[in-house]
């Protein structure tokens, strides 16, 4: 019995001098964990692209992965090309505007983003990610406390950015890498649901550790949407003109070919 309450104890110590030991990281202390994790700000720093190719969801009843390539280049440009039914759909940011050719709805002009949609693409982050150099960015984290993603310890980090958009993030207690993010809220049946999206399966390339599977849950919806990065190419030249409007006819020659 003395055995037993001894060990209560000593667990019960054991927990309590983890907690203190979290309570001990500020903020910025777990931030700069996070930078060294992935690499490192020097190296980050040095990226001016990045494109990643692989796969993801198709969604809907029929279970598709669709081939995809998603560039990224500073300041805030992206470009996203999904490859379905031998039509290739491609959406554009320049970093003030964007665009979308959609060519398996049947829309074959290029169509201007919405308000949502571009506010919504000016509110994503920099191919560096939330955390690295995010003072200067403009945004303001705070430790909120310690939590549980998918059953491992994780810090979580409410992040607030200088238009005023808060949000969610869990770094892993032990790695330090990205466990998970709240994403940007959906409108299904008329009311607003939740989304979180998981980071899993980090690989180095190069002097950069990456996630290469990213999992997205919608609150209250059955089933989740991955995607899943084959290669990630570093500083590849990408010209500006990929990010600008994209030309219906170069997309629509490209797709049939």
């Amino acid at each position: 019995m003395k055995r037993a309450v001894w060990s209560m104890v000593f667990c019960a110590a054991s927990l309590a001098a983890s907690a203190a030991s979290a309570a001990d990281l500020s903020a910025a202390q777990i931030a700069e964990k996070n930078i060294a994790a992935r690499g490192g700000l020097e190296a980050w720093r040095a990226v001016n692209t990045l494109t990643l190719t692989g796969e993801m969801d198709a969604g809907g009843k029929r279970d598709m992965k669709l081939p995809f390539v998603f560039s990224m280049k500073r300041a805030h440009k992206t470009r996203l090309e999904l490859r379905f039914e031998e039509q290739t759909a491609v959406q554009t940011y320049d970093g003030v505007k964007g665009w979308k050719l959609r060519p398996f709805l049947g829309r074959n002009d290029v169509e201007p983003f919405t308000a949502a949609e571009a506010k919504s693409a000016a509110a994503t982050d920099e191919l560096d990610g939330p955390l690295l150099d995010y003072a200067r960015k403009g945004t303001r984290i705070e430790l909120v406390g310690m939590d549980k993603v998918e059953g491992k310890s994780a810090y979580k980090l409410k992040l607030t950015t200088k238009g005023g958009e808060a949000r969610n993030l869990w770094l892993d207690a032990s790695s330090f890498l990205e466990a998970k993010i709240d994403g940007e809220p959906r409108k299904l049946d008329g009311k607003p649901h939740k989304v979180a999206v998981f980071y899993r399966d980090f690989k180095t390339v190069g002097a950069l550790t990456l996630p290469h599977t990213l999992e997205t849950v919608v609150d209250g919806v059955k089933g989740s949407h991955k995607m899943t990065i084959q290669t990630v190419a570093v500083n590849r030249p990408l010209d500006d003109a990929l990010f600008a409007k994209p030309r219906a006819a170069a997309a629509n020659a490209a797709a049939a070919q």
